[in-house]
């Protein structure tokens, strides 16, 4: 039996349209999405990544109609992106001028920040992270070679998803405020900001192929390829540090997304990807307190 001459040219256009699309490199992007429902409420759960590369595509139908379906938009915090409460908070939390970043180190340490420094574009070295506490050194030492790869802050997933909330008047709340989040890593013991730091100079160099990997695995919803690059590799190599960033965060919201499931109606909750894979995920503790969790990208 034949087939019609439109049925063909259906076929046809549609064969051509996937072409140009995979000849164009345009990503087809499908990042991990998950419905947690309660009696009354339901929330859905998104996983980000906090830099991307300008005009870099993710966004999806599933996505444009779980954020229709939302009457909120829940992220760690709402207004990371607002320098000027940011910058007091560093100036307070994150320098400490009276006791320098090298009377923390040994001498190696102090050879490698400045070798990782110089190489991301500081002329003066490890002169500039002198004033910094280790954790904002670290920090400061891991976003400046991704910067220079291309990624952009101001890029972010949530970034998007925040102005697309603003312009469809929905409210954008944190789980966490500005200075609860700095305090997660001002609070830590010494060593253990050492040890971040530490752990950020055996990595400095392949930063930027980790996050293309971490991106590559977030579009492509591989929650194994995520914790691999995250989650389990924080927990081996500094498990402290995993304790604080993430078991001890993701309990914290899950209490507060057990209270908003209690309530009704729906949210949107984005929040970083590596709080949403492996054994102390969000969806883990919220699946111990009783709640429905699918899965719907």
């Amino acid at each position: 039996m034949h087939a019609s001459k439109e049925s063909v040219r259906r076929r046809l256009r549609l064969a051509l349209g996937l072409c140009a699309l995979l000849c164009s490199g345009a990503a087809l992007a499908d990042p991990a999405l998950w419905l947690v429902k309660g009696p009354h409420a339901s929330l859905y759960l998104y996983g980000t990544v906090h830099v991307l590369r300008p005009n870099q595509p993710w966004e999806t139908p599933a996505l444009d109609k779980a954020l229709a379906a939302s009457q909120d938009l829940w992220l760690e915090v709402p207004d990371a992106d607002n320098a000027a409460k940011m910058q007091p908070l560093i100036r307070t939390l994150g320098m400490d001028p009276a006791h320098p970043l090298s009377s923390k180190l040994d001498k190696a340490d102090v050879a490698r920040v400045d070798a990782a420094a110089r190489s991301a574009g500081i002329p003066v070295g490890e002169q500039a992270l002198e004033p910094m506490q280790p954790w904002l050194a670290s920090l400061s030492l891991a976003t400046l070679p991704l910067m220079q790869a291309g990624y952009d802050p101001k890029s972010g997933v949530e970034i998007r998803l925040k102005a697309r909330s603003q312009a469809m008047g929905k409210p954008v709340r944190g789980l966490e405020t500005l200075t609860q989040q700095l305090h997660f890593f001002a609070d830590m013991p010494q060593t253990t900001q050492v040890a971040m730091l530490r752990a950020t100079l055996a990595e400095v160099d392949a930063g930027p192929k980790r996050l293309d990997a971490l991106v590559t695995a977030w579009e492509a919803g591989d929650l194994d390829g995520i914790a691999r690059i995250t989650a389990q590799e924080m927990a081996s190599q500094t498990p402290t540090l995993y304790e604080n960033l993430i078991v001890r965060r993701n309990r914290q919201w899950a209490t507060q997304l057990d209270e908003r499931l209690r309530g009704a109606g729906t949210s949107f909750v984005a929040v970083g990807t590596a709080h949403l894979v492996g054994p102390d995920s969000v969806q883990t503790l919220l699946a111990r307190r009783g709640y429905t969790i699918e899965r719907v990208q």
